[in-house]
């Protein structure tokens, strides 16, 4: 993200320079690029193949969203700030080596996460790329004012392939920053689940020992709440997005592979399609587990050693179940529910694109 202008620098004598940075990069990508995209369609729509058509458009849905993300991304830097802070404080929580080492395991699998995304991410711009250039043929058809593609073929080639990386390394940040920061969430509720757990198990210690146990295990939910009210907005944007791509871009990617794929175009085609599941899928699987998390924390408690306690104790035990049965939920955008049955939902929008195609004899017209 600090590549791209989304952060911000350390000393503040290179505030300028910085923002003068992401103002180019951000107007080039965001704005010039699916501008790009439209033009080329409008100006040489006669010389694409039916091929070239939808892997150009397919990349051109998904880059128009993706602008829509990155902004979305780009206005909740602040969000994610205060995210950070609190984030600290359940972080000094974590006072045994094992929780510690929990809090480790949960850092390293996002680290992997992140290495993970960013090999599928780049092989399709990998396999893409070359592919096109040795066949003297232009992987996305983008236009390029004073440039003619075909008598300077290298250098327009070069050209998409630059920009394109760096969309494919923008929707990346977008992906894997909610991923991210929801896995820590439900690395502080397991550790959380455990203290749960752990209550009133220690004898020899008195009711108010006992009494501001419970009391800290209350904050600390009071904080993991905090933490994911913060950054709702800054997910409901980027997820209502995805939502709504995942299906139109799936279907036009198996239309593609279907009727007007060769072998290598059809395998970077199935590359690419599984990094659109990525967008979403992943991400609506966590939330799932949170939902999950919270009822067996809910369970946890009711399950733990609060029969002998004294009034005091079972009055707080009371209000604390009651709030912890209210599970963590997020939306997109306020209409749709982030899960994984609303995610296979907008996946089926591309068989249905498919189905209007066969339908409609679309692809044989095409061709």
């Amino acid at each position: 993200m600090w590549t791209f202008g989304w952060t911000e620098p350390e000393n503040k004598r290179w505030v300028l320079p910085y923002k003068l940075w992401f103002a180019f990069v951000n107007i080039v990508i965001i704005i010039l690029l699916p501008i790009s995209m439209s033009i080329e369609y409008l100006h040489r729509f006669n010389t694409f193949s039916a091929g070239e058509f939808l892997s150009s458009l397919e990349i051109g849905v998904d880059i128009y969203g993706s602008s829509f993300k990155c902004a979305f991304t780009m206005m909740g830097f602040k969000k994610r700030q205060e995210a950070k802070v609190l984030l600290d404080q359940l972080d000094k929580r974590c006072v045994s080596d094992e929780e510690r080492s929990t809090v480790h395991r949960y850092v390293a699998m996002g680290n992997f996460l992140d290495i993970l995304y960013h090999i599928f991410y780049s092989s399709f711009v990998v396999m893409n790329f070359p592919y096109f250039l040795l066949k003297r043929r232009h992987a996305w058809r983008m236009y390029f004012p004073y440039i003619d593609p075909e008598k300077q073929f290298f250098i327009s080639s070069i050209a998409e392939g630059f920009l394109v990386t760096e969309v494919v390394y923008m929707n990346l940040c977008t992906d894997v920053c909610p991923l991210i920061t929801m896995l820590m969430a439900r690395c502080h509720i397991s550790l959380l689940k455990q203290r749960l757990r752990n209550l009133r198990s220690e004898p020899g210690r008195t009711e108010d020992e006992y009494l501001e146990e419970l009391t800290e295990c209350i904050r600390d939910h009071r904080l993991i709440l905090d933490y994911v009210e913060v950054l709702r907005p800054v997910f409901s944007g980027t997820i209502f997005v995805q939502f709504l791509l995942v299906g139109t871009v799936l279907g036009l990617s198996m239309i593609n592979l279907m009727f007007f794929s060769t072998f290598w175009t059809g395998v970077v085609t199935c590359v690419y399609m599984v990094d659109v599941c990525m967008e979403t899928s992943p991400f609506c699987y966590l939330c799932n587990m949170i939902i999950d998390d919270c009822q067996e924390m809910a369970d946890t408690l009711f399950q733990s050693d609060w029969t002998s306690a004294d009034r005091r104790y079972k009055s707080t035990l009371v209000y604390f179940l009651h709030n912890l049965q209210q599970p963590i939920t997020l939306t997109a955008g306020g209409v749709f529910p982030i899960c994984m049955q609303t995610n296979l939902a907008m996946v089926k929008l591309a068989f249905s694109v498919v189905t209007i195609i066969k339908q409609f004899n679309l692809a044989e017209r095409f061709q």
